[in-house]
């Protein structure tokens, strides 16, 4: 499988260096933002280090779509928020700081400001229990 040594995310993919994963198959991986903008914010990747749209494949992008709706149901299950911010992306000028194909789910309620980052660590425990609600959730939709 294609990896970058220093790419974060590709590490996660190896194993060395920890994640609040939440699902994993032959080719996606799910886990939870480090620095979540709020609870629930989980990010899903290709196995394989794909730097952007540019670069991913039309299999891998099918393969994060199927997983994509049983994750936003999931979400919606385990948090129950008003509305789900789907999102992704390409390239430093649109915002991207990890250069690692990876789209964002991140629910919202209403009245809450919009953000697409954070800098603030979340607590280790809560993103856990996060997971594991994810996980959980996971298990009962289609």
């Amino acid at each position: 499988m294609n990896h970058q040594e220093n790419c974060i995310f590709c590490q996660i993919v190896r194993g060395t260096i920890p994640a609040h994963r939440v699902h994993e198959d032959e080719e996606t991986l799910v886990f939870m933002d480090i620095f979540p903008v709020a609870d629930g914010h989980t990010l899903i990747i290709p196995r394989a280090h794909r730097e952007n749209i540019f670069e991913i494949t039309a299999d891998e992008i099918g393969a994060i779509g199927r997983v994509s709706r049983r994750i936003g149901l999931a979400i919606r299950q385990a948090f129950a928020p008003e509305g789900l911010m789907v999102f992704q992306l390409n390239g430093a000028a649109a915002g991207q700081t990890v250069f690692h194909y990876h789209m964002h789910f991140m629910p919202r309620r209403e009245g809450e400001p919009l953000a697409l980052h954070t800098r603030v660590a979340g607590d280790p425990a809560r993103l856990a229990e996060n997971a594991r609600r994810i996980a959980a959730a996971l298990e009962t939709v289609e």
